[in-house]
């Protein structure tokens, strides 16, 4: 009788003719980049709502309530605040994309930048290096811990009870939009700590993450920006094909990824290096260099301080750490850098003769 291989595995690890560390193959693309399910570990966030015809003087009531009872998001004692070194790394934000604006700056030089408004972001959890080490982790890593950041609340009347549970133990809403962001041990934040556009300020330079609009099956002249074939001279119903896929000689096979047609969009992009022109702190908004930030309007964005070694902070230059106040400090409405011309500043000066 023939073992299976599972069997067949477990019998010559008990003979000693395998290792103990046995590595699963999965048949599936090499190229496959898109998930189009949720995570496992991540609960049903909505749940069925049924008629409970609650009349308009209750609604209010329980409004009310639910208003004072996240009242007040800090239940922990302030945590003691580190200080910036040039090995520190930050938290980031989660913002959402509301569009494109052009800018001037104080030359007369025109130039597109996005906008992103960081709504509503809270501090929900803070990750130890210690309980964030795995097995397989980078050296570099190790020594990171980790801060989970919520944006843009929901009413907790619609959500699951397994859901509510990641948010009952900060005193915050539930949150509609979660991200992990690794830190340095300096750089934590308490649970419950809001996190504004001040974050940032106009000069610094920071690295968007995004996921791109998703444009459904298409061909190669759009998916891949093939020229096509020619419209006459005795070309039949291929004006817009790829022509050949496979490969002449030994080969004699199509090679893996191949630009053929198929789902266009909806892939993970990082642009890294983006200069912060504007910040509103009434709105939160920061204006971004350039129009190709990921995603459409709408769509949400991870903002973080970039990596690039001629992009990173300085001494002299550094973001507020590890993170900017708004509430304890005053701060001004409109924050430009210096080299863009300010709207409310004239556009044109006299010099005195």
């Amino acid at each position: 009788m023939a073992l299976s291989k599972l069997q067949f595995i477990v019998s010559t690890r008990k003979n000693n003719l395998l290792p103990l560390c046995v590595n699963q193959v999965r048949s599936m693309s090499r190229v496959k980049r898109r998930h189009s399910l949720p995570p496992f570990w991540l609960p049903k966030t909505t749940r069925t709502i049924y008629p409970e015809h609650i009349t308009s003087e209750n609604e209010s009531f329980v409004k009310d309530v639910i208003e004072e009872q996240f009242s007040s998001p800090l239940k922990v004692n302030p945590w003691e605040r580190g200080e910036w070194d040039k090995s520190s790394l930050r938290c980031g934000v989660i913002a959402r994309k509301i569009g494109i604006y052009p800018m001037w700056t104080r030359d007369g030089s025109r130039m597109l930048t996005t906008l992103l408004q960081v709504s509503e972001n809270h501090v929900i959890k803070y990750i130890p290096p210690e309980d964030l080490i795995s097995h397989g982790t980078k050296r570099r890593y190790r020594e990171l811990g980790a801060l989970v950041v919520g944006a843009d609340s929901l009413d907790p009347r619609i959500i699951t009870k397994e859901y509510f549970s990641m948010f009952s133990e900060t005193g915050i809403m539930p949150k509609k939009k979660m991200s992990k962001f690794l830190i340095t041990p300096n750089a934590k934040l308490p649970p419950g700590t809001p996190l504004y556009a001040s974050h940032f300020q106009p000069g610094n330079y920071v690295d968007i993450a995004g996921t791109t609009i998703d444009r459904g099956y298409q061909g190669v002249m759009k998916r891949w920006g093939f020229k096509g074939m020619p419209a006459s001279h005795g070309v039949t119903k291929s004006h817009r094909r790829g022509g050949t896929i496979g490969s002449g000689g030994e080969k004699a096979r199509v090679i893996p990824g191949q630009k053929m047609p198929g789902h266009m969009g909806r892939e993970k992009r990082i642009l890294r290096g983006l200069k912060i022109w504007r910040v509103n702190t009434l709105h939160n908004v920061l204006w971004v260099q350039g129009p190709a930030v990921p995603g459409g309007v709408g769509s949400y964005v991870y903002i973080y301080d970039s990596i690039l070694p001629h992009r990173q902070p300085t001494s002299e230059n550094h973001p507020p750490f590890p993170t900017f106040f708004q509430d304890e400090e005053d701060i001004e409405e409109e924050l430009y850098d210096e080299e863009l011309h300010a709207f409310n500043q004239p556009s044109i000066q006299f010099a005195e003769k």
